[in-house]
């Protein structure tokens, strides 16, 4: 077994030799995007699982060990770790537990220190926690985060990406209930095969890789007439981790109604920007901003190739890239609006309601101050600009119950079908008529 070892501090360190003996636990978000991450950290040489396990009794360790304090994501995280190493079916003594950082003013950059506490309080403590960040806040001898294993995360990002779009506009029209599920998995297949090879991670293959993704979804059987599009928007969690959103896209899809969710690489971006941004608002390091700005342009490089490839599939819609996202926040919120999903929150409201997309949750873990103020807080403004949106913010929390979220959902739903028929009929209406013969 591998010997415990401490900084100076008194941090317990992920160590060389742990690498060859544990198993990393990491909590799931995005269910696609980190499956693919998992595989190239195993192609990298760690043993690592994404965890599956959900419900009730994640909550309850996260209410266990957590304070109540902490936002909802921190209490389902943390909850997911412990319940896993609880389990029985990991030896306690060989595993360590990953989490990110964003190092930002987010309570999230304190998670950390939350699971740590919770491990003691569990009787846990010899469990080693890894922090993922690039704030240069953590380093552990046992994990590397080498520019190599960042660029293959980027091309992970971004084909999640590509799938979760593409996805979402086909599976509420597929003739046989399943088909979009597997054409999800077929494109997971090839995929992972493709970077367990060290393929798939050049810019030529991406582009390849594109063009086979969306030809896959549009061998996918689809009819009827177009529904309702419902955006999904809000803190990151819980707008991407069916336990922190009570499997959102999945209920909109029962009511009838076509999910649209903004990808992640665009809250990459920005976290890279607002590294930019720190030096022109506060001064810094020119090194820092240039090396940033380089980032920023590397990442949107592939953001681009995908928007190129959707728009020239003649089947999908494509987003827009950061840099319109960035434009159109313009006289809405400064550039320093940046805590948690900052300014990106409201931007992604304007993009959706600016490509035909008026109907949004926004979803929010209650008491999350910077998501309440460019979230919650703008809708007011938003729609005194675009009267026919139709937003609705909900809160999740431990206490908030599912039929109550769902109920208010419902409601902007049923304002969303009058308004799509107010719609119809005057389009209709003003339709020329064909001349008598």
């Amino acid at each position: 077994m591998a010997e415990l070892v401490y900084d100076k501090t008194g941090r317990l360190l992920f160590t060389k030799e742990m690498k060859k003996e544990y198993t990393l636990l990491v909590p799931q978000m995005l269910p696609d995007h980190f499956a693919m991450i998992v595989s190239i950290f195993r192609s990298e040489g760690y043993q690592v699982d994404m965890l599956e396990n959900t419900g009730r009794p994640v909550i309850d360790a996260g209410q266990k060990y957590v304070h109540n304090d902490a936002c909802y994501p921190a209490i389902l995280v943390i909850g997911q770790l412990i319940n896993a190493v609880q389990s029985g079916k990991y030896d306690p003594h060989k595993v360590a537990l990953v989490i990110t950082q964003t190092g930002g003013g987010c309570r999230a950059s304190n998670y950390i220190h939350l699971l740590r506490k919770a491990l003691e309080k569990a009787g846990l403590s010899f469990v080693p926690v890894i922090s993922v960040n690039l704030s240069g806040l953590e380093h552990n001898p046992g994990f590397k985060l080498s520019v190599g294993l960042l660029r293959k995360v980027i091309y992970a990002l971004i084909y999640g990406d590509l799938i979760l779009i593409v996805a979402n506009q086909v599976r509420p029209y597929e003739l046989t209930p399943g088909d979009t599920d597997k054409a999800v998995q077929t494109c997971m297949d090839f995929l992972l095969q493709d970077m367990e090879c060290g393929k798939g991670m050049t810019f030529r293959s991406m582009r390849a890789n594109f063009d086979r993704i969306i030809n896959t979804f549009k061998a996918v059987p689809v009819s009827g007439k177009q529904k309702i599009k419902v955006g999904i928007v809000g803190e990151i969690y819980v707008k991407y981790a069916p336990l922190g959103n009570n499997n959102l896209a999945d209920f909109l899809l029962a009511e009838g109604v076509e999910p649209v969710i903004p990808g992640v690489i665009d809250f990459i971006i920005f976290k890279i920007n607002n590294r930019e941004v720190d030096v022109g608002l506060y001064g810094g390091k020119w090194i820092k901003e240039k090396l940033c700005h380089w980032l920023q342009k590397y990442v949107m490089k592939y953001q681009h190739a995908m928007i190129d490839a959707l728009n020239q599939s003649g089947r999908f819609r494509a987003p827009g890239d950061f840099d319109a996202l960035h434009r159109g926040i313009k006289g809405y919120l400064g550039d320093g609006n940046k805590m948690g999903e900052g300014w990106l929150l409201t931007a992604e409201m304007l993009e959706l309601i600016h490509s035909g997309v008026p109907n949004i949750v926004c979803t929010q873990p209650f008491g999350c101050l910077p998501n309440h103020i460019v979230g919650k807080g703008m809708i007011r403004k938003i729609k005194d600009d675009y009267p026919w949106s139709n937003i609705v913010a909900i809160d999740y929390d431990p206490g908030a119950t599912k039929i109550n979220q769902e109920n208010r959902i419902k409601l902007m739903l049923a304002n969303a079908r009058t308004l799509a028929k107010e719609e119809a009929a005057k389009n209709a209406s003003s339709a020329t008529p064909l001349p008598t013969p």
